[in-house]
């Protein structure tokens, strides 16, 4: 990890009228971490993680990203077409579900080319070839590049979507859920590609879920909320192996016996 953090979250609050989505939550990521973000449903996770990502406003608080040139800049005081470039290219970010961050009615060469195009990428020769290389690197046939992702299992949908996340070499990558709606076979197979793709390119990662083995296998540190808060942080393993929270020791308790 770098000296310095890739982002910064500092008192972020989002609220729904009376209602808290999350609150006081702050907290740093560097490049090459993975940090998981942990709780039940309606605890605030995803909440959070589309403040931090742009996807919702927060109601006060700040999010800072540190561009490639090394400034810090507050996300909130970019333009649209700026936050719009962010994350077309240097964020990715990657649904439970996999319609949500794929267009299904084109091919999945098309889909993997489409950021490359973003970033300003024109020949056709090299976006065919980038989109048949990343096809390879999740585990998707070359000659499927002219199939269109409906004609795609459940498992390989998440694969392509993966691809056209890191196509453009993102610096940073939100993922929601990302293995939620597979069943556990598949459920490894993308867990092994994830875990691999984000050493090989020494990603940040933010992944939001509510399964704690995801959480084991993929962060190195890890937030755990309840009710809008973080009860709860430190390094994975400790977290795990030692929760201190009562509510954690139950989110622990209640992890099956492998």
């Amino acid at each position: 990890m770098s000296g310095e953090p890739i982002l910064c979250v500092r008192a972020l609050e989002k609220r729904y009228g009376a209602r808290v989505g999350c609150t006081d939550v702050s907290f740093d990521v560097w490049s090459g971490e993975v940090m998981a973000i942990v709780g039940e449903s309606g605890s605030g996770k995803t909440t959070l993680l589309n403040c931090i990502s742009g996807r919702l406003p927060p109601s006060s608080g700040g999010v800072s990203y540190r561009m490639r040139d090394g400034t810090l800049r507050d996300l909130a005081e970019l333009g649209e077409a700026e936050r719009r470039f962010l994350m077309r290219t240097d964020w990715g970010f990657v649904h439970q579900n996999p319609i949500d961050g794929l267009r299904m009615r084109v091919s999945a060469g098309a889909n993997v080319g489409e950021r490359l195009m973003a970033v300003g990428e024109r020949h056709y020769g090299r976006i065919r070839g980038a989109a048949t290389d990343w096809l390879g690197r999740v585990e998707i046939d070359a000659g499927r590049i002219d199939d269109q992702p409906v004609s795609f299992s459940g498992g390989m949908r998440q694969r392509l979507q993966i691809a056209r996340n890191l196509v453009t070499h993102p610096r940073l990558v939100f993922m929601d859920e990302p293995t939620g709606g597979l069943d556990v076979s598949v459920q490894a197979r993308v867990l092994d590609l994830l875990r691999g793709l984000v050493a090989d390119l020494g990603l940040a990662v933010i992944i939001v879920t509510h399964d704690l083995a995801v959480a084991r296998l993929l962060s190195q540190r890890m937030m755990v909320m309840k009710s809008g808060r973080v009860i709860e942080a430190g390094l994975t393993d400790r977290v795990l192996d030692d929760p201190r929270h009562a509510y954690t020791q139950l989110l622990v308790a209640s992890i099956p016996e492998s």
